[in-house]
């Protein structure tokens, strides 16, 4: 990873203190929490889906990989 400048590292510190904020207004609106978890609920499925998905196709590359060296 290459090093940051100084600006770099400013930018990502004022970055970082725009989402903390950020995230305690929404932890404070019970409304947008709730949201947030349900979506946070939706995205957790879909990427479970994606890697079990992507695991039937790493294991039939390996099982194919494994049957060529025979």
């Amino acid at each position: 990873m290459p090093t940051m400048t100084a600006e770099d590292k400013k930018w990502r510190a004022d970055s970082d203190a725009r989402t903390l904020a950020e995230s305690k207004i929404i932890e404070q609106d019970q409304t947008r929490m709730k949201m947030a978890k349900i979506a946070a609920k939706k995205m957790v499925k879909e990427r479970t889906d994606e890697a079990n998905a992507m695991k039937k196709v790493a294991s039939k590359a390996l099982s194919k990989i494994k049957k060529s060296k025979k």
